[in-house]
């Protein structure tokens, strides 16, 4: 039998005790940064570094993580609803308590928010550690590659943020648009763009790693966090072709928001490579 497309009906929670739920997406988002502070541990031990250093770090990293990628997603792309309840950018819930009262979590989080929160905490980081601040990001981002696996993986957990309809094999039926008000014999395969993106960041993050690990540890700063801005966001843009637009107002754009969002992105990361190499062949040319 010749496979037509995949029927996707996973329940997003793990547990549901009515006013309160533990989510596939919570879940894995907190696997990442576990596995990330692990991970940073054995290279911070590597490089001689206290872990008190590695736990400042990871507290700065989770919070510019949320709080980045909820007022990204906020301001981005549903500004016209957020202006109005100001108070839903950072309420977890929803109603009274006693009486409508319901646990919601943050849903609505944006990649490029994430980004941007990231980099402004890692600046505060760096000031209070007199740490270089291409020396941060160069770490940060080897781990932070595999968070965004784990992110989107919740993503497809969560039945959100997938592709256009495709007639290829791996296609996936997203069974609870049914919740939305789409008949059951009209939901047809889509492109299962959270596992397009997983697997790219995935990807990435066995590059730096392999990177990392074979180079000299005198070379200057900038090579990874070029690499992964770059990388990230340019697998980003050309997975955008074939994703469902966020929201209505995307609707007739050359370039969704996304897209739009992700080219700074790109070009910071090839401007930081130019210059990482030029100082490389500097460093070359005096030994």
């Amino acid at each position: 039998m010749i496979l037509q497309y995949i029927t996707w009906n996973v329940k997003p929670q793990i547990f549901d005790f009515g006013s309160f739920e533990i989510r596939w997406y919570s879940l894995l988002f907190a696997s990442g940064f576990i596995l990330g502070y692990i991970i940073l541990g054995k290279i911070f031990k590597k490089e001689g570094l206290p872990i008190e250093l590695l736990d400042k770090l990871t507290i700065y990293m989770v919070i510019g993580t949320i709080i980045g990628a909820r007022m990204g997603h906020c301001i981005f792309y549903e500004p016209e609803v957020y202006l109005k309840h100001p108070l839903k950018m950072i309420l977890p819930w929803e109603g009274t308590i006693g009486k409508d009262f319901r646990f919601t979590g943050y849903q609505g989080l944006a990649s490029h928010g994430g980004a941007i929160g990231i980099l402004l905490a890692l600046i505060l980081f760096a000031r209070k550690t007199k740490r270089p601040y291409l020396w941060t990001l160069d770490r940060v981002v080897i781990v932070t590659a595999l968070a965004g696996f784990f992110i989107r993986m919740g993503n497809l957990m969560n039945s959100e943020v997938y592709g256009v309809q495709t007639d290829l094999p791996w296609g996936f039926k997203f069974m609870r648009e049914a919740l939305y008000g789409i008949p059951v014999s009209e939901i047809v395969p889509k492109h299962p763009t959270q596992i397009y993106e997983g697997l790219s960041y995935l990807a990435i993050f066995f590059l730096l790693m392999y990177i990392y690990k074979r180079k000299p540890k005198n070379q200057p700063h900038g090579l990874y966090f070029g690499l992964f801005l770059a990388l990230v966001f340019a697998s980003r843009f050309f997975i955008e072709f074939v994703k469902e637009d966020q929201v209505a107002f995307e609707s007739g754009m050359s370039l969704n928001m996304g897209q739009i969002l992700s080219i700074p992105f790109v070009l910071g990361g090839l401007i930081i490579l130019y210059y990482y190499n030029k100082k490389r062949k500097a460093q070359t040319s005096k030994s």
